[in-house]
């Protein structure tokens, strides 16, 4: 659908995506004729995916392995033709079309870079550096271009600017700005795309005429990752293809997107016919990442200030307003490793930060045992495997962990089993302590009306329970001459869901505080699958992590139900997926919204970590995203921040980002959520209840 019945939210430009493509067109040496309708050719089929920006390789019009032939006039004159048609065919193309075409200015010939929309050529840039080294001898025909600045240069029967200080930009689209460098140019040790990017571009664009040699896809996916990290921007190549002479080289025609250092998209390389590659550029992400990294704004500063002297070329581009989808891989669980070569590697990673910072604190403080309490549940369990790890690394025995499980008036015999059957496991020490007697007297103490048999349990009665908990693991610790192990998770801390003080928020050490749920589930599932423990560890652990998340505080109902957190505060993962994007990025509850409609509307598309069960891959459509995105909004912004701001230590673990008040996250606690809600509100369409 498109036009006034779509309602802007549904469109991936209204949240600053921009759709980009690279093309592998046709292409026929030296008939330029020929690569001219190519080039039409994958634009048409572009404007039908409704992409905004199409990128071309290195020399497309004229084709690259010509040799002395660039040097001819004939085909010159015939390059300059092809332009005008070009120009003209796409006025009523989506596109911005950015192709690569030899020109001559003043006796010299340049490797350029043509930029065309909407029937206007709005500028060329020519190659900065020109290899002449082994098999490239582009100094013998081409001009390099490092010099050109404030420039013009006569296309046809006009002059358009020309020169390396250019940047393109959508003034009807913001974030929608690039910038451009060909081939060698991001080869060499100052890429003159830095600049670029410096001046403004989200993007940059890499028109490549790269022949392929052994490991050298590799060596383009290193750049291209390397450039759009170090850059802060996207980064799009684009590298010629069958059709090229192969007199004495070989092309392959990749092309590949890469935003911040993540592949979005790759071609299907050595393809005997045109391609494109097609992904959605998030120029919001790259924005609020140059906002928070101070060093990226010094760069540019040290640099003058590229922005006040790079010359910016405004286009309107008048794109439709439609559901025309998401074309990028969003992770459903930003927090979990996922890469298939590395999985091990990570997952080893994240476990192993926790039992380092554990293994440093205990070296620092030389406790006479740990103290930690065990629930049956997963933040406790993996509290223990971290412990146990730190213990066994240190040559200490396990038996200095004392475990103590303290059933309350909601514990089952599930989690109270499990319990017992995790620190049996593990060889630790461990007692049970039933704290049912001291709650009541607590509560008979205080008036509290269950104290009178009347069936009252609101969060006083929780607190209590959870609070005496803590009280008892703090004298333990004091009477065995150690310290309390935090077990509270990132996603608990983020909704605040813990008991302040004297309850579940405070410890000794927080290992813990820097994992959300969505990893801890996922991590225990890695260390029974990777055999970091035995089977008898490996059964208990397999059982637990199948349980229904709970705090066992309110009794089971009369049709035996028990409480379920995820009912109260909604699913962890969807929890997760606001936190990270919030966070770590700092995005607009509409554009978490947009992104998480995308990643949960359908369980059967889209990314799953490896392993993942399948009876528990969930999808959710947008009523019950926004229900729950609002439900984190209120709670993360307007309630819970107290609790963070007096945060025992604890190790960040994941670049997705941690909420200590001394590391990722500063806020007031008696903020309000208003701005974020009314944001949401605002730009959310109708929904059913």
């Amino acid at each position: 659908m498109s036009g006034t019945d779509i309602h802007p939210f549904y469109d991936l430009h209204t949240h600053g995506f921009v759709r980009v493509a690279t093309s592998t067109p046709k292409v026929r040496t030296a008939d330029v004729a020929y690569n001219a309708q190519g080039i039409l050719e994958q634009a048409r089929k572009a404007d039908a995916q409704s992409v905004d920006l199409l990128l071309y390789p290195e020399l497309a019009l004229s084709s690259y392995a010509l040799d002395d032939l660039h040097m001819q006039s004939a085909l010159l004159d015939a390059v300059e033709d092809q332009i005008d048609a070009i120009v003209e065919a796409s006025r009523d193309l989506l596109p911005v079309l950015v192709f690569g075409a030899p020109l001559r200015r003043n006796g010299r010939i340049y490797n350029c870079a043509l930029v065309v929309a909407r029937g206007a050529l709005l500028g060329v840039v020519p190659k900065s550096f020109l290899p002449n080294y082994r098999e490239y001898y582009e100094k013998r025909w081409f001009a390099h271009g490092r010099e050109c600045v404030g420039l013009t240069i006569r296309c046809g029967v006009q002059d358009v600017p020309f020169g390396t200080d250019l940047v393109f930009s959508a003034s009807d689209l913001p974030g929608f700005t690039f910038g451009i460098e060909i081939c060698e140019d991001f080869w060499s040790p100052n890429p003159p795309g830095t600049m670029a990017a410096l001046a403004g571009a989200t993007i940059l664009l890499n028109l490549s005429a790269s022949n392929i040699t052994i490991g050298k896809s590799d060596e383009r996916h290193l750049l291209s990752r390397a450039s759009s990290s170090r850059s802060v921007c996207a980064y799009a190549y684009s590298a010629s293809g069958h059709g090229e002479s192969t007199t004495d080289l070989a092309w392959d025609g990749q092309g590949m997107i890469y935003e911040l250092g993540d592949l979005l998209v790759e071609s299907v390389r050595f393809d005997l016919e045109p391609e494109l590659c097609v992904a959605d550029i998030d120029t919001q992400r790259i924005l609020s990442e140059r906002m928070r990294m101070q060093t990226y704004n010094d760069a540019a500063e040290a640099e003058g200030r590229p922005e006040d002297w790079y010359r910016s070329i405004a286009f309107e581009h008048a794109a439709p307003r439609a559901d025309i989808g998401l074309r990028r891989p969003v992770r459903r669980f930003p927090f979990v490793p996922n890469r298939a070569h590395k999985l091990d590697e990570d997952c080893y990673e994240a476990f192993n930060i926790q039992v380092d910072a554990l293994m440093r604190r205990i070296q620092a403080t030389d406790p006479k045992c740990l103290v930690i309490g065990i629930s049956g549940g997963l933040d406790s369990t993996h509290a223990l495997i971290v412990a146990a790890k730190a213990m066994d690394r240190l040559g200490r025995p396990r038996s200095d962990i004392r475990g103590y499980t303290m059933p309350g008036f909601a514990t089952s015999e599930g989690t109270k089993s499990n319990a017992w059957r995790l620190m049996e496991a593990f060889g630790i020490t461990a007692e049970e302590i039933d704290i049912k007697p001291t709650a009541a007297m607590m509560l008979e103490n205080i008036g509290h009306a269950f104290a009178d048999g009347e069936p009252v349990y609101d969060v006083t009665f929780e607190n209590v329970q959870a609070g005496l908990r803590t009280d008892y693991l703090f004298r333990l610790a004091g009477q065995h001459g150690g310290w309390v192990i935090g077990t509270g998770d990132l996603s608990e801390l983020a909704l605040g869901w813990c008991t302040y003080g004297v309850g579940d928020h405070m410890s000794h050490y927080g290992v813990n505080a820097g994992v959300p749920k969505t990893l801890i589930q996922y991590l225990i599932r890695w260390t029974v699958r990777t055999g970091q423990f035995d089977k008898q560890c490996d059964a208990v652990l397999d059982d637990i992590v199948d349980t229904e998340i709970s705090p066992e505080l309110v009794p089971a109902g009369e049709d035996g139900r028990i409480q379920s957190t995820q009912s109260i505060i909604g699913p962890y993962e969807l929890n997760d997926f606001f936190l990270h994007h919030i966070i770590r990025w700092g995005q607009k509850p509409s554009h978490v919204a947009f992104l998480a409609w995308h990643a949960w509307n359908d369980a059967k598309s889209g990314l799953w970590p490896i392993d993942f069960p399948d009876d528990a891959k969930n999808e959710y459509d947008l009523a019950t995203i926004a229900k729950w995105l609002e439900n984190f909004l209120k709670r993360f912004f307007g309630f819970s921040q107290f609790k963070r701001s007096a945060l025992p230590n604890g190790p960040k673990v994941s670049s997705g980002g941690a909420l200590s008040p001394r590391g990722d996250w500063r806020a007031p606690s008696d903020a309000v959520a208003d701005t974020w809600l009314a944001e949401l509100t605002a730009t959310l369409p109708p929904l059913d209840d």
